[in-house]
């Protein structure tokens, strides 16, 4: 499972490399942004190999605006843990887990290796406050990772809110790793917001292990 799940993370972000400009379709903002970034990776990925650190901040800066943290993080904590948060440590949590967020798919994007990758069309009348975009990744050997993204309209802007790899809900994942976390850590949940990018990179290493 966590094969597949490094094989299909590899590109989840790719879709959501720039800010919509002119309130385009999900799948157009999907069709769009997945060219440009995996062309930037194309051109920058031994630079990006040699220092991660500014690949991070890059991937930040492009990915930050267009990715629905707040409704991710929160979704991640569940609404049993969000109501005991306070606004500070929401906040720190959604830096933590934006933070940790790019780190997981920077360390897959560097595995890219020029796979087949496909936006499916749009079928059926699309709602225009959400949208789910579907896609394919094809790796070298033939195998075929279906990908569904849920994206959300806000204020005119399409933005991300979760991600589906071959079956497995990334949303489930971190949310199931933060209820486990916090049954670790005796409901202590300073002590799990600070920890929280080393609970995503155990995830990782898993993933890579697989």
């Amino acid at each position: 499972m966590f094969k597949a799940l490094r094989n299909g993370l590899l590109i989840c972000l790719a879709a959501f490399s720039l800010p919509v400009l002119a309130a385009p379709a999900a799948h157009e903002v999907v069709q769009e942004t997945t060219t440009n970034l995996l062309a930037d990776l194309k051109a920058n990925k031994e630079q990006y190999r040699t220092d991660p650190g500014a690949f991070y901040d890059a991937l930040n800066s492009i990915l930050g605006p267009v990715v629905d943290v707040d409704g991710i993080s929160r979704g991640v904590m569940t609404v049993r843990y969000s109501r005991q948060a306070s606004p500070e440590q929401m906040q720190r949590f959604q830096e933590n887990f934006k933070r940790s967020l790019m780190q997981f798919y920077g360390n897959a994007l560097l595995e890219y290796n020029n796979q087949d990758i496909r936006v499916l069309p749009a079928t059926g009348q699309q709602d225009p406050q959400r949208a789910s975009v579907n896609m394919e990744i094809r790796d070298g050997n033939g195998a075929v990772y279906p990908l569904s993204y849920t994206m959300v309209s806000q204020y005119g802007t399409w933005k991300m809110r979760n991600v589906v790899i071959n079956g497995i809900n990334i949303g489930k994942l971190f949310r199931d790793q933060f209820a486990q976390a916090m049954q670790e850590n005796q409901n202590d949940l300073d002590k799990v917001i600070n920890n929280w990018t080393d609970t995503v990179a155990k995830a990782r290493q898993g993933s890579s292990a697989s």
